[in-house]
């Protein structure tokens, strides 16, 4: 088999074979998530029904990589459900619940995990209840066998299990991520799931062109000089750009120093840390109005000091001379055009797969790349009081 353009025996020697597939995997992933939740459908509309009935704020939760999901869902989930919706890391809500929970509002708290047995997980749901007076549980997590999926909530709760690929074998969150980022989206619009499909399928048409025709561009992107590496995102896409940088720095062990950024944000005062060691990576909204935005940066990028290199990933061809490599996803011609915020699920393959070659180049191992042991699968170490 070969994943990524490398053979299967040459992954398992380089470390690397579980990553490769996992991200390789992920548009099939994809449909079968789809799949699962039209089977599911009744189930989850009941549970989703009756909490936003009772509630009046909304709480998108995780830790590291999970967190992120928050960030490009939370625009989204409030639109669609018509409730305050905010994102806030476990890391946020364990050592300052009574920021975030009071007890006269009540909360659905969606918790994201892939294993569920980050000890922030559990410590997050118990002080959602100690500190709400009515608080429901939407559990989203890879892990059946995991803490939270088995957790005994004492407020009405529903674990959404995704399916067994979903839960990465490797220490980088791939599949896991984009799962349950697609199945925080999908939640929010459940009575109309089956209208969701061809978004489903343009998602996995647009996934082919990074995974199958771009891959020489990527790994020779991956393969420059680069020190730095800064991701910008707009709107559902700047949890992208937060998720792109834990990617490449972790999955380089650290070597690479990585930013990231909105458009707007980056002009009043990061742009500094631009200069001739840095790798720029533009993540392209389709929403005509927002992209104006984003391309008045790109041509002021002209201004001060030069990136390394610029690559940039949108659905259609954009007038960006300036940019090194721009990856268009979507075929001329092409009219159906997916919402905004399910951008995210597909672009985050970029950043997957400049860490992924970038760990490569550097000689380390994907599946493992911590060679001091500094970070793991699962966080060590960490205490709740």
């Amino acid at each position: 088999m070969n994943y990524l353009d490398l053979e299967e025996s040459e992954l398992k020697t380089l470390g690397a074979l579980e990553t490769a597939k996992e991200i390789s995997g992920q548009p099939e992933l994809w449909i079968d998530i789809f799949k699962k939740l039209v089977i599911e459908r009744e189930r989850i509309s009941s549970f989703m029904n009756q909490a936003l009935d009772s509630v009046t704020k909304i709480i998108l939760t995780g830790a590291g990589t999970s967190a992120y999901i928050g960030h490009s869902v939370e625009g989204a989930m409030q639109r669609n459900t018509g409730l305050t919706t905010v994102s806030v890391a476990t890391t946020h809500l364990v050592s300052h619940p009574q920021d975030y929970f009071q007890p006269e509002i009540p909360t659905l708290l969606i918790s994201f995990a892939r294993s569920g047995d980050s000890p922030e997980s559990v410590a997050a749901v118990q002080l959602a209840d100690k500190f709400c007076d009515n608080c429901y549980h939407l559990i989203v997590t890879c892990n059946e066998a995991g803490n939270l999926a088995s957790f005994d909530y004492k407020s009405e709760s529903l674990v959404c299990l995704l399916p067994p690929d979903a839960n990465d074998k490797g220490l980088a969150m791939t599949g896991s991520y984009t799962g349950m980022l697609l199945v925080a989206l999908l939640l929010s619009e459940i009575d109309h799931i089956t209208e969701m499909e061809k978004t489903v399928e343009t998602l996995t048409n647009y996934a082919e062109v990074l995974l199958s025709k771009k891959l020489d561009v990527i790994r020779n992107v991956a393969s420059g000089k680069f020190k730095r590496a800064v991701f910008l995102g707009s709107g559902p896409q700047y949890g992208t750009a937060m998720e792109s940088h834990l990617k490449l720095q972790e999955l380089t062990d650290g070597t690479i120093i990585c930013k990231n950024d909105s458009y707007l944000g980056f002009r009043h005062g990061p742009k500094a840390v631009v200069n001739e060691e840095t790798l720029l990576v533009y993540f392209f909204s389709n929403n005509e109005n927002v992209l104006r935005y984003e391309l008045d940066l790109v041509n002021d990028m002209a201004n001060g000091k030069k990136p390394l290199k610029q690559i940039g990933v949108a659905t259609q061809k954009l007038d960006a001379s300036s940019i090194d490599e721009l990856i268009v996803l979507g075929q001329p011609g092409q009219l159906y055009k997916v919402k905004e915020e399910y951008l995210s699920v597909v672009t985050i393959l970029l950043g997957q797969l400049i860490g992924f070659y970038k760990s490569l180049d550097l000689g380390l191992q994907p599946d493992s790349p911590s060679t001091t042991g500094a970070i793991s699968r699962i966080v060590q170490g960490v205490k709740i009081y």
